[in-house]
């Protein structure tokens, strides 16, 4: 089936249910085990193509991020389709949940990419404030006395350095040869 999205997923589920009210059971409907298990597939259908398999929002809800609230809702929307056979649903929740197997690579690579922007991100986060914190401790001690080109070369360098993947050789400058 497919979830909000449009992906492709593998979604099973647990409903623990019990009868309680016997005659319905037997005469509202032709085979209450059968009901039930009918039913529970289409609740579990109609949630699953509600919610996105994952959600890239914290706050969102979706089937692998919001475990409790999704049984919940199946829950819900399980009993809902067994009252009229006299069934009270006990607890619901999901066993089993995976992308197709034809998308999952394409999702793997996907998270994979995302982990990267996330941890370039926290990189650069982290150079821009080392870089800060340098300009401002040399212009506090008074160690050098930086114009703005100046400064811009020194945080072009600094964050080549501290932001480059691959090892950085450093250029020394020992000055001018028309000073």
């Amino acid at each position: 089936m497919n979830d909000s999205q449009g992906n492709p997923i593998e979604i099973g589920a647990v409903v623990v249910w019990r009868v309680v009210d016997s005659a319905k059971a037997l005469f509202d409907v032709e085979n209450y085990e059968t009901f039930v298990g009918i039913q529970s597939e289409t609740a579990i259908r109609a949630l699953a193509t509600v919610y996105p398999y994952d959600s890239h929002k914290e706050e969102g809800t979706s089937l692998r991020g919001s475990p409790d609230e999704i049984a919940d809702k199946l829950r819900q929307e399980v009993q809902k389709r067994l009252q009229v056979a006299g069934v009270e649903v006990i607890e619901t929740r999901i066993n089993h949940l995976a992308y197709a197997t034809e998308i999952a690579q394409a999702i793997l690579r996907r998270q994979q990419a995302q982990a990267v922007i996330a941890a370039r991100q926290k990189i650069v986060e982290g150079a821009v404030g080392m870089v800060d914190m340098a300009i401002k401790m040399l212009a506090e001690q008074k160690v050098i006395n930086l114009d703005e080109e100046k400064k811009a070369t020194m945080v072009n360098n600094l964050l080549v350095a501290l932001v480059s993947e691959q090892e950085v050789s450093p250029v020394i400058n020992t000055g001018s040869l028309y000073a």
